[in-house]
């Protein structure tokens, strides 16, 4: 029989287990659920899902190489699985280190530099962990690309008649490089349509065409900022344009309104009270400001004091301003002639993707994938392959009369080479599309590929791209 001190003993320990109990489930309320893998050129970023805010640590180990993540205050709600190919991971396992502490070891091939920041719930997500894990520089190379790439239909190639033969650049001659942006990615799918269509599937199928037509006109040369489904931050995006030496920032969109019924695409500068702010960014970061001075742009600082170099590099991004709204609004007008517009000029906002100094930049809204005639042409190739004509047609015309010195599009131009660059024709009475073409020596087929026609049928004042000698293909 149990005496007195026992029972006593007995009551109060377990009272111990149900505080503890009780303090657990109050400490480690939050759960880990889920972890979402995605595979960019030079990292691998790990994401998460929780159900509420934690602490956490991340620490690395060698012999063999191994990623430790703490996460403090959180259990685990769901097994860890990921598609680690082509990736540094080997492994994932996870541990409860104590009743209120997880950790996560993650098994590598080779040693990687990890960043970590928590995120807090938004439209789409809760509480998120992300785990960034950098390749060092020496072993980038080895690592495939990713596969975890949305999937794309292959666009098809109107055919058009052989190309007009311009003549060979001379040594030294460098393409125009135009560096294409689709937006969002990774764990950031943008905007959804009412059928599942996600922004940065749609936005990286229109980037790609954009890239194969700017990389099929000769003297022109085009870059992707991401390559795949991962996520770029968005003064990166600006930083790879400035590494590749672009001579025009797209970056590619589509939009969302709280109305179903809104339509149209749309062309973006940066506002001028953006402009001004940005400037006073960049001088105040010395990092940024240390970049320019070594040259990095177009804008060389390194003779200048403080005030002198202020109104320089004020003076560039007004330059840049004024050559984003001229690049914009020919793009603006042959997107027109393919789909309908939302604002018939260029509009000005304070995006960040666009804040780059010494680049020109333009932010093309595709059109509103929350209106679900619009997103159903988004997800359409014929409607992308349209779409990328028209913005490389806006480039193409804004660069053959603005051609960066140095360029074969400048040495054409300065040598008489072109013998005549786009203009435009208004269709009148008894005009025919063979008409048209012989009175400017053109082809048919060329005139219907620069005017996206799928008929030789015209209408009175239809008013058509007529394009210079400059649209050969590279041969």
């Amino acid at each position: 029989m149990m005496g007195s001190g026992m029972r006593f003993r007995a009551m109060v320990a377990a009272v111990g287990m149900l505080f503890l109990a009780v303090t657990v489930d109050a400490v480690a309320e939050t759960k880990v659920n889920s972890v979402r893998l995605w595979r960019a050129p030079d990292n691998t970023r790990l994401v998460f899902d929780l159900t509420g805010p934690v602490q956490h640590s991340v620490f690395t180990l060698t012999s063999p190489d191994r990623l430790v993540i703490d996460i403090n205050g959180a259990t685990l709600g769901a097994p860890l699985n990921v598609n680690a190919s082509n990736t540094p991971i080997t492994a994932m396992r996870s541990a409860q280190r104590t009743p209120t502490d997880l950790r996560v070891v993650i098994d590598l091939k080779k040693a990687v530099t990890p960043k970590s920041f928590t995120l807090a719930p938004n439209a789409q997500y809760g509480n998120r962990l992300v785990v960034d894990l950098f390749d060092n520089a020496a072993d980038a190379a080895p690592i495939p690309p990713p596969t975890n790439v949305a999937t794309v239909a292959p666009v098809p190639v109107t055919p058009v008649d052989p190309p007009v033969k311009l003549p060979p650049a001379p040594a030294g001659k460098r393409d125009i490089i135009v560096v294409i942006d689709a937006g969002h990615g990774g764990e950031d799918p943008g905007a959804s349509g009412s059928r599942g269509q996600r922004e940065k599937d749609v936005v990286l199928a229109i980037a790609r065409e954009l890239q194969r037509q700017v990389n099929g006109m000769k003297g022109f040369r085009a870059e992707l900022t991401r390559t795949g489904d991962y996520f770029i931050p968005l003064r990166g995006r600006t930083e790879i344009a400035r590494k590749k030496g672009a001579d025009l920032f797209v970056s590619i969109h589509a939009d969302a309104a709280p109305s179903a019924a809104a339509f149209g695409a749309s062309v973006f500068a940066l506002s001028d009270r953006g402009a001004t702010s940005e400037t006073a960014r960049w001088l105040a970061d010395s990092e940024n400001r240390s970049d320019l001075i070594g040259g990095a742009g177009n804008v060389s600082l390194d003779d200048k004091d403080r005030m002198l170099a202020g109104v320089l590099l004020d003076l560039s991004m007004t330059a840049s301003l004024t050559s984003s709204l001229n690049v914009g609004q020919k793009v603006l007008s042959n997107i027109g002639r393919v789909t309908p517009l939302h604002k018939q000029r260029v509009e000005q906002a304070g995006f960040m993707v666009l804040k780059s100094p010494d680049i020109p930049s333009i932010l093309v809204e595709t059109g509103f994938i929350s209106n679900a005639n619009e997103a159903s042409k988004l997800a359409a190739s014929s409607h992308q392959q349209a779409l990328a004509r028209s913005i490389s047609s806006g480039v193409r015309q804004f660069f053959q009369q603005n051609p960066p010195p140095g360029t074969y599009i400048a040495w054409l131009r300065d040598s008489g080479k072109i013998a005549q660059g786009p203009r435009d024709h208004r269709v009148n009475p008894g005009e025919t599309l063979a008409m048209i073409a012989v009175r400017y020596q053109v082809s048919p087929a060329t005139l219907r590929s620069a005017n996206n026609l799928k008929s030789d049928e015209l209408k009175i004042g239809q008013t058509l791209t007529i394009p210079g000698t400059e649209l050969a293909s590279k041969e």
